[in-house]
């Protein structure tokens, strides 16, 4: 793929005060800061011009000082439990913009505590997009059947399970078993990479809920065990997810970068 006049940016999102799982962002996995994995696939990829990280706490702005990215300091609204993503999202993108004096033509999204992602799932990524003019976004996803919303409960007033969503939804209840491969595969958007188009960020409100910086139409990259960390033990999966694709203490699979 040819490089585009246009930049491409990275944009690396965490912020301090976790409840479900405190440090999360920088909690030492295989030897380093959880942040540290996608900040090094960011710098990593043939493609990414820039990489900034958007953030209110001190210590993620001392390792992203350490790997020379710019920093973008979050403002207090944006730092509350009750704060949406997505508006980091946004302000982190108009900053990007601003600094860099033009519209970059996709904003690499990533996460502090979503650590399974490879420079080349951000390079395929970006050739998807590049390959198909009329997506909006190429995220990773990971295909969980046992979590099909055909399973999924509610509790109702009389503290019994009812279904989340009508099982009329999926089609003749009859003809639907217990086999949670019987609908299908079911692909979950595992946080761990999203790609945009930046008519995406500059028209969010225009998007599919939940993630309306991925926009309308989304392409899949296929990632295995992805999501991103937000209890304690789910540290053990990341770190398996990990050694699987050859990373080590001392190893990291990415050609441009060296340990």
């Amino acid at each position: 793929m040819k490089r585009s006049g246009s930049k491409v940016a990275a944009l690396l999102l965490g912020r301090k005060g976790s409840l479900g799982f405190p440090g999360k962002n920088i909690y030492k996995i295989l030897g380093r800061s959880a942040m540290e994995y996608p900040l090094l696939a960011a710098k990593g990829s043939k493609y990414v011009n820039k990489v900034y990280v958007s953030t209110d706490d001190e210590l993620i702005m001392r390792i992203g000082n350490k790997h020379g990215v710019e920093l973008i300091r979050r403002p207090p609204e944006l730092c509350t439990k009750e704060a949406l993503f997505e508006d980091a999202l946004v302000h982190g993108y108009l900053e990007i913009k601003k600094r860099l004096g033009e519209t970059p033509k996709y904003l690499v999204i990533l996460m502090c505590n979503a650590c399974q992602i490879e420079a080349a799932m951000i390079d395929e990524a970006i050739e998807t997009l590049e390959n198909d003019p009329k997506a909006d976004s190429a995220v990773s996803v990971s295909i969980y059947n046992m979590w099909s919303p055909l399973r999924a409960r509610r509790l109702n007033n009389n503290g019994y399970l009812d279904p989340f969503v009508p099982f009329t939804t999926f089609g003749d209840p009859k003809k639907m078993s217990c086999d949670r491969d019987s609908q299908g595969d079911v692909y979950f958007a595992d946080m761990n990479l999203s790609v945009s188009r930046s008519s995406c960020l500059e028209n969010i409100s225009e998007g599919l809920l939940p993630q309306k910086w991925m926009g309308q139409k989304i392409k899949p990259i296929l990632n295995w065990a992805g999501g991103d960390i937000d209890y304690d033990w789910q540290v053990p999966v990341v770190e398996f997810w990990l050694k699987k694709h050859g990373f080590t203490q001392n190893k990291i699979p990415h050609k441009k970068i060296k340990c």
